[in-house]
């Protein structure tokens, strides 16, 4: 069963919250939460939600499809961030000029599924590809 879940319109730089949803890409989320709570980036909290979110969509698909739901099972198998619009505003400086601030915003996207598919697929799955080096 897979799931997705998304923040949009977050008033985080994206390179901000980059850094905090590829340290939770690929691991158990229950896990991930954990990892989350006690994040110390700003970003964290609102990736947290996220992928919070994610487990109880999973678990409305699971409880909509007649399935049974565990929790413990699920990974986050994909997790990016996006660049969403930037707020331009502007600042007074010296001699009566002005600068531009950019306030960035982003859409964080997480999708959780079971572990068994994505175990048996990505690990079949990654010397296929063909990558050469």
């Amino acid at each position: 069963m897979e799931a997705k879940a998304q923040a949009r319109y977050v008033r985080v730089t994206p390179l901000k919250a980059r850094r905090v949803v590829d340290t939770i890409r690929g691991q158990r989320a229950t896990e991930a939460v954990g990892v989350l709570r006690f994040a110390p980036q700003a970003a964290a909290e609102t990736v947290r939600k996220v992928v919070e979110s994610a487990i109880a969509n999973a678990r409305v698909k699971a409880d909509q499809a007649g399935e049974a739901f565990d929790e413990n099972a699920l990974v986050i198998s994909a997790a990016y961030v996006d660049e969403g619009p930037t707020l331009k505003r502007f600042r007074p400086r010296a001699k009566g000029s002005a600068s531009r601030i950019l306030k960035r915003t982003s859409h964080i996207t997480v999708f959780v599924g079971d572990d068994s598919k994505n175990g048996a697929s990505s690990s079949a799955a990654g010397p296929k590809k063909g990558r050469t080096r």
